[in-house]
This record gives C-alpha cells, sequence and structure tokens, in this order.
C-alpha cells in the first residue's frame, strides 16, 4: 500500500534577497524601526516596495469616520507597499512596525526593472504575493467569526511563524498586551486573560521573551 501523503507544509529554499537584488545591480537600503514607528502613512506618496527582515509590521486602514482597522500582520520574508508596482500614487494602508523591525527599502524604477529582467525574482515575489492574499483573505474570516481567544492563538501562531520550520517552540520578540489586542481586534484585558490561560497549559511560556509552542494550534482548531 502506498504511503499516504504527508500534510505538513513545505517549507521552498532559503532566498537570500539583498544578494539578489545586489546581483541585479540595485542598492537597496536597510532601513530600522523602533516599535510603534511608521513606515509609511495612509495617503503619503507611494514609491517604494518593503521586504521585511526581521521584525513585524502592522498595515491597518483609518476611515474618513476616523476608526482604524487592520488588515495585516506582516513579518520577516514578507514584501509589502507593493501598489505602487501597479500605478497607485498613494499608500492605501499605514505600515507601523510592531516590534524593532530592519527593512529593505526597494525603489519602485528598481522593482519593476528586477521583475522585468529577471524571471527567478519575478516568480518568487509572485508566489510571494499570491501566499499573503490567501493569508489575508484568512485572517478576515478569523476576524468575522472566531472568537477572541481563537484569533488571539493564531496570532501568536503567525507571529512565530508556525508552519515555515521544523522547530516546536519559537521565541519572539518583546510584544505588549496592548499591541496583541490591537491586533486581535479585542481588549488588553481579555489578551491578559488568554495568556494566562495559554501559559497555565504549557501552550506557551514567559521567560524574559515569549515562546510560542506548536500545540497552541489545538485552540485554533478546537470547535
Amino acid at each position: 500500500m502506498p504511503p499516504k501523503p504527508s500534510k505538513a507544509r513545505t517549507t521552498p529554499p532559503p532566498f537570500d534577497v539583498q544578494a539578489f537584488l545586489k546581483s541585479g545591480g540595485v542598492a537597496a537600503r536597510t532601513v530600522r524601526f523602533a516599535a510603534g514607528a511608521v513606515v509609511f502613512a495612509q495617503g503619503a506618496q507611494a514609491n517604494s516596495v518593503f521586504y521585511a527582515q526581521a521584525g513585524g509590521v502592522k498595515l491597518s486602514v483609518l476611515s474618513s469616520g476616523g476608526k482604524e482597522a487592520v488588515v495585516a500582520m506582516l513579518g520577516p520574508g514578507d514584501f509589502f507597499g507593493e501598489g505602487c508596482l501597479a500605478g497607485q500614487p498613494l499608500r492605501m494602508a499605514t505600515a507601523t512596525a510592531v516590534m524593532q523591525t530592519a527593512l529593505l527599502r526597494i525603489s519602485q524604477r528598481d522593482m519593476i526593472r528586477m521583475l522585468h529582467d529577471h524571471a527567478v525574482f519575478s516568480n518568487r515575489f509572485i508566489a510571494h504575493m499570491l501566499a499573503r492574499n490567501i493569508r489575508i483573505e484568512e485572517d478576515l474570516v478569523d476576524q468575522l467569526f472566531n472568537s477572541s481567544e481563537k484569533r488571539l492563538a493564531r496570532t501568536l501562531l503567525l507571529l512565530a511563524r508556525y508552519g515555515t520550520e521544523d522547530t516546536t517552540l519559537r521565541e519572539l520578540p518583546k510584544l505588549s498586551q496592548e499591541t496583541l489586542a490591537e491586533m486581535v481586534g479585542t481588549t488588553r484585558s481579555r489578551v491578559n486573560f488568554f495568556m494566562n490561560k495559554f501559559r497555565k497549559l504549557g501552550l506557551i511560556e514567559y521567560n524574559g521573551g515569549l515562546k510560542v509552542n506548536s500545540s497552541l494550534l489545538s485552540i485554533v482548531l478546537h470547535d
């Protein structure tokens, strides 16, 4: 009897974006942001694409009535700000660092040239954007239908890059409960309640930093 196919998520081989850009004559600049710093603001001129090397970035949209909605949470390996490649003159969202963050800033002109001239880079970028769009759709469904407990568990797993490596326990940079509450769409008191619950169950650990166990997935999958 043939073996059953594995359900484990396969991880693509490492891709050094900075080295690849350098080989194509692109001098991408590394820029660093403290937690809470704005990378770009909604309505600002759109003339560059960013690639996250470390840390995390929140994309949010502000309505005319002053209500903010978080539309995506991004981490290492993610591109963002790509709207300029499709002709968007202004940023449609605000990008804010949620922790100490290092980004590569690539000019619109250089990014377009790399996509046109280098098939390997173009293919990886397109694959990334498709995967990211799927994740954002999942985030929307999560916000619409799941409890705050499940949303918090899923957010922690995403921040820990669950499914990208074989390790079962990952440490996150320092992240306040206020930031987590904003990301999840709930109150700080609810986040504090669920974080204590997760710790008592052994799903996360506090020891100077926050470690997330892959068993936290049981909260997301539990009906």
